[in-house]
């Protein structure tokens, strides 16, 4: 299995960072082979034309030469994935969800086309991780943000996980298992 973690954290260390190892050591322990895929750098959507351009027609941007056509062929390529990322303003990292609107673009339009299934994320599982600082607050938003992603591509979510700095030391174990249980083959929805 191929687990890609995705993020747009701009920070170098903090609590992604220790999440994400716990994600890594999770995947790991359960047979997967795991990449963090940073997009944060990746430019916005220039929203062609009258709102929409080659992402509604050929489900692909006009702009993919910006490093965005490498990271959507690593999505293509994963089998399950971890959107990781801090809070900022109740809403994910600005640099994911840049990305996360130019990929939605290209992927939620197969369902223009009654082919929702051709979707990069169609049926994969995904694991939502948000991680408020300061406050803590904004947690329910931003997960509900990258809930709202996952319907709109046909991604099955696997499980919702906050982590803060009063939390940290119990979600890591929850992290932990969330993701070796992913890799080790455990479907959503199912009872255990």
């Amino acid at each position: 299995m191929k687990y890609l973690i995705i993020t747009g954290n701009p920070k170098k260390d903090g609590l992604c960072h220790l999440e994400e190892e716990e994600l890594i050591k999770g995947c790991k322990d359960g047979g997967a082979d795991a990449e963090t895929l940073n997009v944060g750098k990746l430019g916005r959507c220039h929203v062609c034309g009258d709102g929409w351009g080659s992402c509604r027609t050929e489900h692909r941007c006009s702009f993919g030469g910006d490093g965005f056509d490498e990271a959507r062929e690593k999505v293509k390529q994963a089998d399950a994935f971890c959107f990781i990322t801090p809070v900022y303003w109740g809403e994910m990292a600005e640099g994911l969800k840049s990305f996360f609107d130019r990929l939605r673009r290209c992927e939620a339009t197969w369902q223009f086309e009654g082919k929702a299934a051709e979707s990069a994320f169609g049926g994969k599982q995904v694991l939502l991780v948000a991680s408020p600082g300061g406050s803590g607050n904004g947690l329910l938003s931003c997960l509900e943000q990258m809930d709202r992603f996952c319907r709109h591509t046909g991604a099955q979510i696997f499980d919702y996980i906050g982590v803060n700095r009063w939390n940290h030391d119990y979600k890591k174990k929850a992290i932990y298992a969330a993701a070796r249980a992913m890799a080790e083959g455990r479907e959503a929805g199912k009872s255990i």
